[in-house]
């Protein structure tokens, strides 16, 4: 399509409303991805599937070294929690 920007000054009503129609049904795809992307459970599952691959390797198994060091993390809050509600 021409524009002005583009040295063609002679842009017809129907071109501007093809333009505008093409920029309404660019905007609406843009809004549902947005909309999309911030749904809750779409970002709890990303959140799954992007935790699984950090721990997996290529062919879906767990790796033993990142798996105890999951396992002490988890060891150390659980000591922190229960030794913080003893009240020394």
């Amino acid at each position: 399509m021409s524009s002005p920007k583009d040295g063609n000054p002679e842009i017809t009503a129907d071109e501007v409303v093809a333009d505008i129609e093409q920029t309404r049904e660019e905007m609406g795809e843009t809004i549902d991805a947005l909309a999309d992307k911030l749904n809750p459970k779409h970002a709890a599952r990303h959140g799954v599937d992007a935790a699984k691959a950090a721990v997996t390797d290529d062919s879906g198994r767990v790796e033993p070294d990142l798996a105890a060091a999951v396992a002490a993390v988890v060891v150390m809050v659980v000591a922190t929690l229960v030794l913080r509600g003893r009240r020394w």
